[in-house]
Protein backbone atom coordinates (compact mmCIF):
# COMPACT_ATOMS: atom_id res chain seq x y z
CA UNK A 1 0.00 0.00 0.00
CA UNK A 2 1.26 3.46 -0.84
CA UNK A 3 1.74 5.94 1.96
CA UNK A 4 -0.66 8.83 2.42
CA UNK A 5 1.84 11.43 1.29
CA UNK A 6 1.82 9.87 -2.20
CA UNK A 7 -1.97 9.86 -2.40
CA UNK A 8 -3.39 12.12 -5.10
CA UNK A 9 -6.90 12.75 -6.42
CA UNK A 10 -5.59 12.86 -9.99
CA UNK A 11 -3.34 9.80 -9.72
CA UNK A 12 -5.52 7.46 -11.82
CA UNK A 13 -7.54 9.59 -14.23
CA UNK A 14 -6.54 7.38 -17.20
CA UNK A 15 -6.83 4.02 -15.43
CA UNK A 16 -10.18 2.27 -15.19
CA UNK A 17 -10.72 0.53 -11.86
CA UNK A 18 -11.21 -3.21 -11.79
CA UNK A 19 -14.94 -4.03 -11.77
CA UNK A 20 -16.26 -5.69 -8.61
CA UNK A 21 -16.92 -9.44 -8.65
CA UNK A 22 -20.37 -10.81 -9.40
CA UNK A 23 -22.70 -11.32 -6.44
CA UNK A 24 -22.30 -14.69 -4.79
CA UNK A 25 -23.18 -16.49 -1.58
CA UNK A 26 -22.30 -14.78 1.67
CA UNK A 27 -18.84 -15.65 2.97
CA UNK A 28 -17.46 -15.86 6.45
CA UNK A 29 -14.46 -13.82 7.51
CA UNK A 30 -11.18 -15.38 6.30
CA UNK A 31 -12.85 -18.13 4.31
CA UNK A 32 -10.67 -21.21 3.97
CA UNK A 33 -8.70 -21.18 0.73
CA UNK A 34 -8.96 -17.41 0.06
CA UNK A 35 -5.98 -15.09 0.13
CA UNK A 36 -5.90 -12.62 2.99
CA UNK A 37 -4.31 -9.25 3.46
CA UNK A 38 -4.65 -7.87 6.94
CA UNK A 39 -8.11 -8.67 8.37
CA UNK A 40 -11.39 -8.37 6.50
CA UNK A 41 -14.81 -9.92 6.01
CA UNK A 42 -14.99 -9.06 2.30
CA UNK A 43 -13.71 -11.09 -0.66
CA UNK A 44 -10.16 -10.42 -1.83
CA UNK A 45 -11.17 -8.76 -5.10
CA UNK A 46 -13.71 -6.46 -3.47
CA UNK A 47 -11.31 -5.53 -0.72
CA UNK A 48 -8.52 -4.72 -3.19
CA UNK A 49 -10.91 -2.61 -5.23
CA UNK A 50 -11.85 -0.43 -2.26
CA UNK A 51 -8.24 -0.27 -1.07
CA UNK A 52 -7.15 0.99 -4.49
CA UNK A 53 -9.94 3.55 -4.53
CA UNK A 54 -8.71 4.91 -1.19
CA UNK A 55 -4.96 4.66 -1.87
CA UNK A 56 -5.08 6.35 -5.27
CA UNK A 57 -7.73 8.90 -4.39
CA UNK A 58 -9.55 8.38 -7.70
CA UNK A 59 -11.95 11.31 -8.16
CA UNK A 60 -11.80 12.14 -4.46
CA UNK A 61 -14.05 15.04 -3.47
CA UNK A 62 -13.12 15.43 0.22
CA UNK A 63 -9.88 16.66 1.77
CA UNK A 64 -9.25 15.66 5.38
CA UNK A 65 -6.74 17.65 7.39
CA UNK A 66 -5.04 15.94 10.32
CA UNK A 67 -2.40 16.82 12.90
CA UNK A 68 0.94 18.24 11.70
CA UNK A 69 -0.60 19.38 8.43
CA UNK A 70 -1.30 15.91 7.09
CA UNK A 71 -3.71 15.49 4.17
CA UNK A 72 -5.95 12.55 3.32
CA UNK A 73 -8.16 12.39 0.22
CA UNK A 74 -11.51 10.61 0.41
CA UNK A 75 -14.96 10.33 -1.11
CA UNK A 76 -18.00 11.99 0.44
CA UNK A 77 -20.33 9.15 -0.51
CA UNK A 78 -18.21 6.55 1.28
CA UNK A 79 -17.66 8.67 4.40
CA UNK A 80 -21.31 9.69 4.64
CA UNK A 81 -22.58 6.13 4.36
CA UNK A 82 -20.04 4.77 6.85
CA UNK A 83 -20.45 7.35 9.61
CA UNK A 84 -23.44 9.57 10.50
CA UNK A 85 -21.07 12.00 12.22
CA UNK A 86 -18.95 12.42 9.09
CA UNK A 87 -22.16 12.83 7.09
CA UNK A 88 -23.13 15.77 9.28
CA UNK A 89 -19.63 17.28 9.03
CA UNK A 90 -19.76 17.03 5.23
CA UNK A 91 -23.09 18.85 5.09
CA UNK A 92 -21.54 21.79 6.94
CA UNK A 93 -18.14 21.61 5.23
CA UNK A 94 -16.87 24.40 3.01
CA UNK A 95 -14.56 24.00 0.06
CA UNK A 96 -13.39 25.13 -3.33
CA UNK A 97 -15.49 23.96 -6.27
CA UNK A 98 -16.75 20.44 -5.77
CA UNK A 99 -14.16 19.62 -3.07
CA UNK A 100 -15.03 19.85 0.61
CA UNK A 101 -12.63 20.26 3.50
CA UNK A 102 -13.00 18.70 6.96
CA UNK A 103 -10.56 18.37 9.86
CA UNK A 104 -9.91 15.48 12.24
CA UNK A 105 -7.54 16.47 15.02
CA UNK A 106 -6.59 15.06 18.39
CA UNK A 107 -4.95 11.84 17.18
CA UNK A 108 -1.93 11.14 15.01
CA UNK A 109 -2.13 11.24 11.24
CA UNK A 110 -1.53 7.49 10.81
CA UNK A 111 -4.49 6.66 13.07
CA UNK A 112 -6.82 8.81 10.93
CA UNK A 113 -5.48 7.15 7.76
CA UNK A 114 -6.10 3.64 9.13
CA UNK A 115 -9.55 4.75 10.31
CA UNK A 116 -10.57 6.16 6.90
CA UNK A 117 -9.18 3.08 5.13
CA UNK A 118 -11.36 0.89 7.35
CA UNK A 119 -14.44 2.87 6.25
CA UNK A 120 -13.68 1.84 2.66
CA UNK A 121 -12.79 -1.84 2.90
CA UNK A 122 -13.30 -2.89 6.54
CA UNK A 123 -9.59 -3.78 6.50
CA UNK A 124 -6.75 -3.20 8.90
CA UNK A 125 -3.18 -4.42 9.18
CA UNK A 126 -2.44 -6.25 12.41
CA UNK A 127 0.75 -4.28 13.03
CA UNK A 128 -1.13 -1.00 12.60
CA UNK A 129 -3.87 -2.20 14.93
CA UNK A 130 -1.29 -3.17 17.53
CA UNK A 131 0.29 0.29 17.41
CA UNK A 132 -2.85 2.43 17.01
CA UNK A 133 -5.59 0.51 18.81
CA UNK A 134 -6.27 3.25 21.39
CA UNK A 135 -6.72 6.17 18.97
CA UNK A 136 -8.76 3.87 16.70
CA UNK A 137 -11.03 3.09 19.65
CA UNK A 138 -11.51 6.82 20.22
CA UNK A 139 -12.19 7.53 16.53
CA UNK A 140 -14.64 4.62 16.16
CA UNK A 141 -16.59 5.87 19.17
CA UNK A 142 -16.49 9.56 18.23
CA UNK A 143 -17.60 8.92 14.61
CA UNK A 144 -20.03 6.08 15.47
CA UNK A 145 -18.43 3.17 13.63
CA UNK A 146 -19.56 0.22 15.79
CA UNK A 147 -17.85 -2.49 13.71
CA UNK A 148 -14.40 -0.97 14.21
CA UNK A 149 -15.16 -0.28 17.86
CA UNK A 150 -15.99 -3.94 18.46
CA UNK A 151 -12.77 -4.98 16.72
CA UNK A 152 -10.70 -2.63 18.89
CA UNK A 153 -12.34 -3.98 22.05
CA UNK A 154 -11.73 -7.59 20.97
CA UNK A 155 -8.10 -6.90 20.10
CA UNK A 156 -7.49 -5.30 23.49
CA UNK A 157 -9.27 -8.08 25.31
CA UNK A 158 -7.48 -10.89 23.47
CA UNK A 159 -3.88 -9.73 23.20
CA UNK A 160 -3.16 -6.00 23.39
CA UNK A 161 -4.06 -5.28 27.02
CA UNK A 162 -0.93 -5.02 29.21
CA UNK A 163 0.00 -3.76 32.66
CA UNK A 164 1.59 -0.70 31.04
CA UNK A 165 -1.51 0.42 29.14
CA UNK A 166 -4.33 -0.95 31.33
CA UNK A 167 -4.90 2.37 33.12
CA UNK A 168 -5.11 4.27 29.81
CA UNK A 169 -7.48 1.67 28.39
CA UNK A 170 -9.60 1.83 31.55
CA UNK A 171 -10.02 5.60 31.24
CA UNK A 172 -10.74 5.43 27.49
CA UNK A 173 -13.28 2.66 28.09
CA UNK A 174 -15.17 4.92 30.47
CA UNK A 175 -15.15 7.77 27.94
CA UNK A 176 -16.01 5.53 24.97
CA UNK A 177 -18.91 3.68 26.60
CA UNK A 178 -17.29 0.22 26.46
CA UNK A 179 -18.68 -1.49 29.60
CA UNK A 180 -17.14 -4.92 29.03
CA UNK A 181 -13.71 -3.36 28.54
CA UNK A 182 -14.25 -1.26 31.67
CA UNK A 183 -14.95 -4.44 33.65
CA UNK A 184 -11.94 -6.32 32.26
CA UNK A 185 -9.49 -3.48 32.83
CA UNK A 186 -10.86 -2.77 36.29
CA UNK A 187 -10.39 -6.41 37.30
CA UNK A 188 -6.89 -6.44 35.85
CA UNK A 189 -5.98 -3.31 37.82
CA UNK A 190 -7.30 -4.79 41.08
CA UNK A 191 -5.47 -8.09 40.55
CA UNK A 192 -2.17 -6.32 39.82
CA UNK A 193 -2.55 -3.13 41.85
CA UNK A 194 1.05 -3.11 43.10
CA UNK A 195 2.58 -3.34 39.61
CA UNK A 196 -0.01 -1.07 37.97
CA UNK A 197 0.40 1.69 40.55
CA UNK A 198 4.06 2.05 39.50
CA UNK A 199 3.28 2.63 35.79
CA UNK A 200 3.31 6.00 34.04
CA UNK A 201 -0.38 5.66 33.24
CA UNK A 202 -1.28 5.40 36.93
CA UNK A 203 0.94 8.36 37.85
CA UNK A 204 -0.66 10.46 35.10
CA UNK A 205 -4.17 9.45 36.19
CA UNK A 206 -3.32 10.26 39.81
CA UNK A 207 -2.23 13.73 38.74
CA UNK A 208 -5.08 14.51 36.34
CA UNK A 209 -7.98 12.47 37.80
CA UNK A 210 -7.43 11.98 41.55
CA UNK A 211 -11.13 11.20 42.04
CA UNK A 212 -10.84 8.22 39.69
CA UNK A 213 -7.84 6.90 41.60
CA UNK A 214 -9.84 7.20 44.82
CA UNK A 215 -12.73 5.25 43.30
CA UNK A 216 -10.39 2.45 42.21
CA UNK A 217 -8.84 2.17 45.68
CA UNK A 218 -12.29 2.18 47.30
CA UNK A 219 -13.45 -0.52 44.92
CA UNK A 220 -10.37 -2.56 45.82
CA UNK A 221 -11.35 -2.38 49.50
CA UNK A 222 -14.92 -3.33 48.59
CA UNK A 223 -13.75 -6.30 46.48
CA UNK A 224 -11.57 -7.47 49.37
CA UNK A 225 -14.54 -7.30 51.73
CA UNK A 226 -16.72 -9.17 49.25
CA UNK A 227 -14.10 -11.91 48.90
CA UNK A 228 -13.91 -12.31 52.68
CA UNK A 229 -17.70 -12.47 52.84
CA UNK A 230 -17.75 -15.10 50.08
CA UNK A 231 -15.21 -17.24 51.95
CA UNK A 232 -17.20 -16.84 55.18
CA UNK A 233 -20.40 -18.01 53.48
CA UNK A 234 -18.60 -20.99 51.90
CA UNK A 235 -17.26 -22.04 55.29
CA UNK A 236 -20.69 -21.53 56.83
CA UNK A 237 -22.31 -23.66 54.14
CA UNK A 238 -19.68 -26.36 54.72
CA UNK A 239 -20.62 -26.48 58.42
CA UNK A 240 -24.34 -26.74 57.63
CA UNK A 241 -23.66 -29.58 55.18
CA UNK A 242 -21.64 -31.42 57.81
CA UNK A 243 -24.49 -31.01 60.30
CA UNK A 244 -26.96 -32.36 57.77
CA UNK A 245 -24.73 -35.38 57.08
CA UNK A 246 -24.49 -35.97 60.84
CA UNK A 247 -28.31 -35.92 61.06
CA UNK A 248 -28.56 -38.45 58.24
CA UNK A 249 -25.97 -40.72 59.83
CA UNK A 250 -27.73 -40.54 63.21
CA UNK A 251 -31.07 -41.61 61.67
CA UNK A 252 -29.27 -44.33 59.68
CA UNK A 253 -27.64 -45.82 62.81
CA UNK A 254 -30.78 -45.66 64.98
CA UNK A 255 -33.19 -46.89 62.30
CA UNK A 256 -31.23 -49.33 60.12
CA UNK A 257 -28.05 -50.05 62.06
CA UNK A 258 -24.53 -49.88 60.68
CA UNK A 259 -21.58 -52.25 61.04
CA UNK A 260 -21.52 -53.15 64.73
CA UNK A 261 -24.01 -50.64 66.10
CA UNK A 262 -27.76 -50.27 65.74
CA UNK A 263 -31.15 -50.78 67.37
CA UNK A 264 -31.57 -53.82 69.64
CA UNK A 265 -34.16 -55.43 67.39
CA UNK A 266 -31.87 -55.40 64.34
CA UNK A 267 -29.76 -58.41 63.40
CA UNK A 268 -26.42 -56.93 62.28
CA UNK A 269 -24.53 -59.13 59.85
CA UNK A 270 -20.81 -59.19 59.20
CA UNK A 271 -21.26 -59.24 55.42
CA UNK A 272 -23.12 -55.90 55.26
CA UNK A 273 -22.44 -53.61 52.32
CA UNK A 274 -20.02 -50.72 52.94
CA UNK A 275 -21.74 -47.73 54.54
CA UNK A 276 -22.40 -44.80 52.19
CA UNK A 277 -22.72 -42.16 54.95
CA UNK A 278 -19.45 -40.27 55.37
CA UNK A 279 -20.30 -39.06 58.90
CA UNK A 280 -21.37 -42.50 60.11
CA UNK A 281 -18.04 -43.51 61.67
CA UNK A 282 -17.80 -40.28 63.70
CA UNK A 283 -21.42 -40.52 64.90
CA UNK A 284 -20.87 -44.19 65.84
CA UNK A 285 -17.91 -43.28 68.05
CA UNK A 286 -19.89 -40.42 69.61
CA UNK A 287 -22.88 -42.70 70.34
CA UNK A 288 -20.63 -45.34 71.94
CA UNK A 289 -18.99 -42.68 74.11
CA UNK A 290 -22.38 -41.24 75.09
CA UNK A 291 -23.68 -44.67 76.10
CA UNK A 292 -20.75 -45.40 78.42
CA UNK A 293 -19.76 -41.95 79.73
CA UNK A 294 -20.19 -41.41 83.48
CA UNK A 295 -20.37 -37.60 83.04
CA UNK A 296 -23.30 -37.71 80.67
CA UNK A 297 -24.82 -34.52 82.06
CA UNK A 298 -25.01 -31.74 79.37
CA UNK A 299 -22.37 -29.62 81.07
CA UNK A 300 -20.05 -32.40 82.25
CA UNK A 301 -18.36 -33.76 79.09
CA UNK A 302 -17.64 -31.94 75.84
CA UNK A 303 -18.38 -35.03 73.73
CA UNK A 304 -21.64 -35.71 75.54
CA UNK A 305 -22.58 -32.04 75.19
CA UNK A 306 -22.11 -32.36 71.43
CA UNK A 307 -24.31 -35.48 71.43
CA UNK A 308 -27.07 -33.67 73.37
CA UNK A 309 -26.95 -30.87 70.80
CA UNK A 310 -27.19 -33.32 67.89
CA UNK A 311 -30.17 -35.06 69.49
CA UNK A 312 -31.97 -31.77 70.04
CA UNK A 313 -31.18 -30.60 66.50
CA UNK A 314 -32.53 -33.87 65.12
CA UNK A 315 -35.79 -33.43 67.03
CA UNK A 316 -36.29 -30.05 65.39
CA UNK A 317 -35.78 -31.52 61.94
CA UNK A 318 -37.67 -34.77 62.51
CA UNK A 319 -40.97 -35.05 60.63
CA UNK A 320 -42.51 -37.79 62.82
CA UNK A 321 -41.24 -38.04 66.38
CA UNK A 322 -43.95 -40.59 67.21
CA UNK A 323 -42.37 -43.32 65.11
CA UNK A 324 -38.79 -42.00 65.17
CA UNK A 325 -36.13 -44.48 66.38
CA UNK A 326 -33.66 -41.77 67.47
CA UNK A 327 -33.44 -41.67 71.30
CA UNK A 328 -35.15 -38.79 73.15
CA UNK A 329 -36.68 -37.35 69.97
CA UNK A 330 -40.17 -36.98 71.49
CA UNK A 331 -38.72 -35.70 74.79
CA UNK A 332 -36.97 -32.87 73.00
CA UNK A 333 -40.15 -32.09 71.06
CA UNK A 334 -41.95 -31.58 74.36
CA UNK A 335 -39.04 -29.53 75.70
CA UNK A 336 -39.30 -27.16 72.72
CA UNK A 337 -42.72 -25.95 73.89
CA UNK A 338 -41.28 -24.84 77.25
CA UNK A 339 -38.10 -23.24 75.87
CA UNK A 340 -37.35 -19.50 76.14
CA UNK A 341 -38.18 -17.49 73.04
CA UNK A 342 -34.58 -16.31 72.55
CA UNK A 343 -33.17 -19.85 72.62
CA UNK A 344 -36.02 -21.07 70.46
CA UNK A 345 -35.22 -18.51 67.73
CA UNK A 346 -31.55 -19.58 67.63
CA UNK A 347 -32.50 -23.21 67.05
CA UNK A 348 -35.09 -22.28 64.41
CA UNK A 349 -32.55 -20.21 62.46
CA UNK A 350 -30.03 -23.06 62.59
CA UNK A 351 -32.61 -25.62 61.44
CA UNK A 352 -33.76 -23.40 58.57
CA UNK A 353 -30.21 -22.80 57.35
CA UNK A 354 -29.41 -26.51 57.39
CA UNK A 355 -32.55 -27.33 55.41
CA UNK A 356 -32.13 -24.48 52.92
CA UNK A 357 -28.45 -25.31 52.37
CA UNK A 358 -29.12 -28.95 51.54
CA UNK A 359 -32.62 -28.38 50.15
CA UNK A 360 -33.92 -31.59 51.62
CA UNK A 361 -37.62 -30.74 51.87
CA UNK A 362 -38.55 -34.04 50.20
CA UNK A 363 -36.74 -36.34 52.65
CA UNK A 364 -39.20 -38.72 54.40
CA UNK A 365 -37.79 -38.22 57.90
CA UNK A 366 -37.05 -34.45 57.83
CA UNK A 367 -39.34 -31.45 57.87
CA UNK A 368 -39.44 -28.97 54.99
CA UNK A 369 -37.83 -25.56 55.52
CA UNK A 370 -41.28 -23.86 55.39
CA UNK A 371 -42.71 -25.99 58.18
CA UNK A 372 -39.92 -25.08 60.62
CA UNK A 373 -41.66 -21.79 61.52
CA UNK A 374 -44.96 -23.50 62.25
CA UNK A 375 -43.95 -25.49 65.30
Amino acid sequence: METITKQSPQGCNNICPTPPPLPGPAMNCRRKGSATKGNSCASTATRDLWDNLFDRGYRADVTIRTNDGGIIYAHAGVLGMASPVLRGMLKQAKGVGHKRLISIHGVQHDAVRVFIRFLYSSCYEQEEMKELVLPLLVLSHAFVVPQLKRICEQQLENSLLTLDNVVDVFQLSLLCDAPRLVLLTHRMILRNIKAVSATEGWIAMKRSHPALEKEILESMIYEDQMEKERIRKLNERKIYLQLYEAMEALVHICRDGCRTIGPCDKDLKDDQKPCTYEACKGIELLVRHFAGCKLRAPGGCIHCKRMWQLLELHSRLCADSGSCRVPLCRNFKDKIKKQFKKDEMKWKVLAKKILSTKRIGGEPYFLSSKSISSY
